[in-house]
């Protein structure tokens, strides 16, 4: 027999009441005080807790309502989100198309992407040096790139969204030796 304090529980095994607007608001201002998110993720992350609850109001939810109103209040900020995400993945060494898949993703809109893309397309080769830099490839190898090793860092520098100009530079270069930078 499985002892009781370590059984898992389920979803399924938690008495859940069904939503009302007073909780529905309460779920939202939990969320966003425990995390950076956006409107689009706050939408989302209210949508499945209805869908898990249920609703116990009179009328149907208005969840983009809650959402604008949580967002002109200043609890959520999609630019000021968009800046830090962005900033954080460019500090780890991902390049613009990364950056700018992971704020779609977030559900920032296509203009607020396209601005920030532009910002980070002027530090695109530094950042692609600190990806190299922390993966150890090209010019930051211990030894000579054979050319498997070569082709690798070039498919590492591409996927963390670099442009193939630039990874096909560093991948290329001799250990030791900082490839420069073309205008």
């Amino acid at each position: 027999m499985a002892q009781a304090w370590r059984v898992a529980r389920t979803s399924s095994d938690r008495n859940r009441l069904p939503l009302d607007a007073a909780a529905l608001q309460r779920l939202a201002l939990t969320y966003v005080a425990r995390y950076a998110t956006t409107r689009a993720r706050l939408g989302s992350y209210l949508r499945r807790k209805l869908r898990e609850n249920g609703w116990a109001g009179d009328v149907d939810p208005d969840v983009d309502a809650l959402v604008a109103r949580t967002a002109q209040l200043g609890y959520v900020d999609d630019a000021l989100y968009a800046r830090g995400r962005a900033g954080a993945l460019e500090r780890r060494g991902l390049g613009p198309r990364r950056i700018a898949a992971a704020l779609r993703d977030a559900g920032i809109e296509a203009e607020e992407t396209a601005a920030i893309s532009s910002e980070l397309s002027d530090n695109a080769w530094e950042t692609a040096l600190a990806f190299a830099r922390r993966r150890r490839i090209g010019p930051f190898a211990k030894q000579p790139a054979d050319d498997r090793a070569r082709r690798r860092g070039f498919a590492a520098l591409i996927r963390a969204g670099h442009d193939p100009a630039t990874a096909r530079k560093i991948a290329d270069a001799t250990p030791g030796e900082l490839p420069e930078q073309w205008p």
